[in-house]
């Protein structure tokens, strides 16, 4: 069951994290899984035009914070524990990425997530995260 749906979501990245929020957009948080877009901009560039590998670590990263906040509810100490990510393909010249993220675990303690980014309007994925998140004690 859903605690936060994508309007919630947008408005406590605004609130708890307003350095990045407009980076980010939810477009999509349901039962099974949420997508986020990465706003690309100058900023996330690498030389020759494509996103960063940073940039696309922090989008799997938001994407999986914000899809366990969206079952748990605004708990803004849940943290990082593991990502593992595979660089598949060049993204598109400065092209937005798409990220979809579901939820394989989703534990009192741990969560585990699973994403597939690609850039807007091309299906081949450009990466594949994992990334596992501990939950504080409530």
């Amino acid at each position: 069951m859903l605690k936060m749906d994508a309007g919630a979501l947008t408005a406590f990245l605004a609130r708890d994290f307003p350095q990045v929020c407009d980076d980010f957009l939810v477009e999509r948080a349901d039962e099974d899984g949420l997508t986020i877009r990465l706003r690309v901009d100058e900023r996330h560039l690498r030389p020759g035009g494509t996103v960063s590998g940073p940039s696309m670590f922090g989008l799997a990263d938001v994407a999986v914070y914000l899809a366990i906040l969206s079952r748990i509810g605004p708990v803004a100490l849940a943290v990082t524990t593991n990502c593992s990510i595979d660089f598949m393909r060049k993204p598109a010249a400065a092209t937005d990425l798409i990220c979809d993220v579901r939820l394989l675990k989703l534990g009192r303690v741990l969560a585990v997530g699973d994403c597939l980014i690609r850039s807007d309007g091309v299906e081949a994925p450009v990466a594949r995260a994992s990334l596992t998140y501990s939950i504080p004690a409530t």
